[in-house]
């Protein structure tokens, strides 16, 4: 496989990643703004934190509104993190590897791009939003799912996936990141409904509130959410979850073509530093503190990754 390819299918898998994830957020900020109207334009400019285009979005516009954030999220062409651009983005990358899709990955892949083209031909109406946001992730889903039905499990296949995983890494450490260190009450409101609201808006943002019902019941709290979203292997979109799945592709890749390369060390020392790991310790010496060394720790992973592209060929 040419390095082309591999990095044409982990930016491909990428962005379609990133898509879905804004959506996310930008569901989980209109859930609670509908709750906590006073405070809606705050917990706004905390969604564009946490996608990452607050600074892109202060360019456009002067003040932080809920009209003006989906908009800018989801199809302002000045944003190209916007989940319109993103999508277009994915299926350019796929047209360029498109001999190593199968034909339903690809046509899965343009029927995203079309859907979210019609959906997103004009600013959306709040009360069409969710519908709006539910129809691209299930899109994004059937891309998914074309991958899991129909592709070999190839390093074609790995790529893909290694993908996936490292966007979905980084944005799970940014939402854990930005609501625990820019919003997290007062210590006197610790424990109290507005704290507990925080939180579960941090479990709507990776869809992950239903799955943490099931393992903890009704209670909620910080350190929970943080064992459940940093280092619980079951959810799949932990800080865990996802350095595993990392490590497990880049060990097919090593096995397929009988070398290893710095990504893989890279790799199997951050997923060793999670397994040792645990979320007392992660909150004694500091959680903003962790989540940013994680965070460097998988820009530097993205980036060997794309340098070991050149021993695929």
């Amino acid at each position: 496989m040419l390095g082309k390819t591999a990095g044409g299918l982990l930016w491909m898998f990428r962005y379609l990643e990133r898509s879905e994830n804004t959506t996310r957020l930008i569901e989980a900020g209109f859930r609670i703004a509908l709750t906590r109207a006073s405070n809606a334009d705050d917990e706004w400019a905390s969604v564009l934190d946490a996608s990452g285009a607050r600074a892109a979005h202060g360019q456009r516009h002067a003040t932080v509104t809920q009209a003006n954030a989906v908009d800018f999220l989801l199809r302002d062409p000045a944003n190209p993190s916007s989940v319109l651009a993103c999508i277009e983005a994915a299926r350019n990358n796929a047209r360029l590897v498109r001999t190593a899709l199968s034909r339903e990955v690809w046509e899965a892949t343009n029927e995203c791009w079309m859907e979210a083209k019609r959906l997103l031909a004009r600013p959306v109406r709040e009360r069409d939003l969710p519908e709006v946001l539910a129809a691209i992730r299930q899109q994004s889903a059937l891309v998914r799912g074309a991958l899991h039905g129909t592709m070999l499990r190839n390093d074609i296949f790995n790529f893909a996936r290694i993908g996936t995983f490292l966007e979905r890494a980084d944005n799970t450490a940014r939402i854990l990141d930005v609501k625990y260190y820019v919003l997290l009450p007062s210590i006197s409101q610790i424990g109290s409904p507005l704290d507990n609201v925080q939180w579960e808006n941090i479990l709507r943002s990776v869809g992950g509130l239903r799955s943490f019902r099931w393992l903890h019941g009704a209670e909620i709290t910080p350190l929970g959410i943080a064992q459940f979203l940093i280092l619980d292997g079951r959810m799949p979109r932990s800080l865990a979850f996802c350095t595993a799945k990392i490590a497990a592709n880049m060990g097919y890749l090593e096995k397929e073509y009988g070398a290893r390369h710095p990504g893989h060390a890279l790799v199997e020392a951050l997923l060793g530093r999670l397994s040792a790991a645990s979320t007392e310790a992660i909150f004694e010496a500091g959680l903003h503190e962790f989540i940013l060394d994680f965070l460097s720790d998988v820009a530097g992973l993205a980036a060997q990754i794309e340098t070991d592209y050149r021993f695929y060929g």
